[in-house]
């Protein structure tokens, strides 16, 4: 366990897809603060998992009470016979982010932002989309969005996003759901990440491998239904930032240029359909940005971290409504 944090386990039952029981894990930085006023709910991507103490760090440093959540079967997650990251369906997703804003709210009276990167961000923006057609927003919480380069569409050639390569798709999805369709490369994008190779960042290489986890077929079935219903339009109910890097680059390219550039998705697909997220989003593109801008060289990670300032400053006061001093009974009385 990381140092200073502290880390819950919620049990979810059989798994519909039939590798034994869930859990998911919630991680805390610090001790609980009843007295806080906002909170941040960090959840990881495709091979990933909590690890990134320094963007809990920033988000405590501006009065959050910082939490993430490692879903089911990833990270502190995962457990012996299930495949890491498998799911045929993204809103299975759902429980345990209720789950999670149900133990935030539990431990005070805070305002919720939620922050998902990549595949992270794509569920939680169909989870948010569901709440709100619910009417569950405000009962829950939650006010507000930070996406970190979201998984909205295919990285590749137009095929791989036709109909028809989607049929098929959805034909073995169902038919092969746990055959791999892409296998764990030997290096690329993880390569500028990690410390023992040429990134500074440390975490646990059998939580999040150098050359990822496979792909599966149920898996990548799951993940197209999803952004499909992105590309039809979605409300997430809360207005929502999104960050991503300036340019991608391919992922065989050279380590320096690895290291700028988003070596995992297609920054023009995040930009095209960044739209659908909802009526209030605020799109920043971050020059030189990783796939993972918080995890960039020095420079961008700065840039994006004052963007992510900026847009705090605008949430904190001209959205809540906050003042310096207010107490948090004083300031959901504000907020029905």
């Amino acid at each position: 366990m990381l140092t200073g944090y502290w880390q819950r386990t919620f049990a979810l039952g059989p798994d519909p897809d039939g590798e034994g029981e869930l859990e998911a894990t919630l991680v805390r930085r610090g001790a609980a603060d009843p007295s806080a006023r906002h909170a941040v709910l960090l959840v990881h991507g495709y091979t990933d998992y909590f690890f990134h103490t320094e963007l809990a760090d920033r988000f405590a440093a501006r009065g959050f009470a910082c939490y993430a959540l490692d879903l089911h079967k990833c990270g502190r997650s995962h457990r012996a016979g299930q495949t890491p990251h498998f799911t045929t369906d993204l809103a299975r997703y759902d429980v345990e982010l209720e789950l999670a804003v149900e133990a935030i709210t539990a431990a005070s009276a805070a305002d919720i932002l939620v922050c998902g990167h990549s595949a992270g961000g794509l569920v939680v923006s169909l989870w948010l989309d569901r709440v709100r057609r619910a009417g569950r927003t405000a009962a829950l919480g939650v006010s507000g969005l930070v996406l970190n380069s979201p998984f909205l569409d295919l990285h590749g050639p137009a095929v791989l996003r036709s109909a028809p390569t989607s049929a098929a798709l959805r034909a073995m999805g169902r038919l092969r759901a746990r055959s791999v369709v892409r296998r764990p490369g030997e290096g690329g994008y993880g390569t500028s990440l990690h410390r023992e190779y040429s990134g500074e960042f440390d975490y646990d290489l059998s939580w999040k491998p150098i050359g990822g986890f496979p792909v599966t077929f149920g898996w990548l079935d799951a993940v197209r239904r999803a952004q499909a219903r992105v590309h039809r339009g979605l409300d997430v109910g809360v207005p929502n930032l999104i960050l991503r890097s300036d340019h991608s680059v391919r992922e065989v390219a050279d380590a320096q240029m690895l290291q700028r550039g988003d070596a995992v998705l297609d920054v023009a697909q995040i930009a095209r359909w960044a739209g659908c997220i909802g009526n209030r989003s605020t799109v920043v593109p971050i020059v030189d940005a990783k796939h993972d801008v918080f995890l960039s060289l020095a420079g961008p990670r700065a840039a994006a971290y004052a963007e992510l300032d900026r847009w705090l400053d605008w949430y904190l006061t001209d959205h809540l409504g906050e003042t310096p001093g207010t107490t948090p009974s004083e300031r959901n009385q504000g907020h029905g």
